[in-house]
């Protein structure tokens, strides 16, 4: 059976691995929403939780940002930091930050490089919600493929 473009597009999608606990995760150097670029490496000794998102102010992104705003100072206490990131440009994050008060930082990727590194580049070129947890040591420590944007920040807080 012959297969269609877009059925090798889809299929080639879905396929997109995501890392596995124990990976080395891969650096990236994207700028944030502060206009400074930032690397893995600017993390070093911390545990760094990446989350993946489809579009700064939608429903969705704006709970699960929000669960992370709030919980926020109990997640630094762990140790942790949190990195937001979806290809949205600069501005659109800054606004996003201003409108609700967001207190952790977001990094735009234009050209969806740290997001298919990740396995997070879905259908249609959309940005799957996905999170990664990321040791000290830089290796993934654990994976969240289907995130509940409501509840996300308290799943984090559990596994920290």
């Amino acid at each position: 059976m012959k297969k269609t473009a877009m059925q090798n597009l889809f299929l080639g999608v879905m396929v997109m691995a995501l890392l596995k606990v124990g990976d080395k995760a891969p650096d990236f150097k994207l700028k944030g929403a502060d206009e400074k670029e930032y690397s893995l490496q600017d993390f070093s000794g911390k545990k760094v939780v990446v989350y993946f998102y489809p579009k700064d102010d939608t429903p969705g992104c704006t709970k699960e940002a929000c669960g992370f705003r709030d919980d926020l100072s109990k997640i630094t206490e762990k140790g942790a930091v949190i990195v937001g990131v979806n290809p949205d440009s600069i501005n659109s994050h800054k606004k996003f930050l201003q409108k609700f008060n967001l207190n952790f930082i977001l990094l735009s990727d234009p050209s969806k490089t740290m997001i298919e590194q990740y396995g997070a580049k879905g259908f249609m070129g959309l940005t799957k919600r996905i999170t990664y947890i990321i040791d000290e040591q830089g290796k993934i420590r654990n994976v969240f493929p289907s995130v509940n944007a409501e509840k996300h920040s308290e799943e984090i807080l559990k596994v920290l």
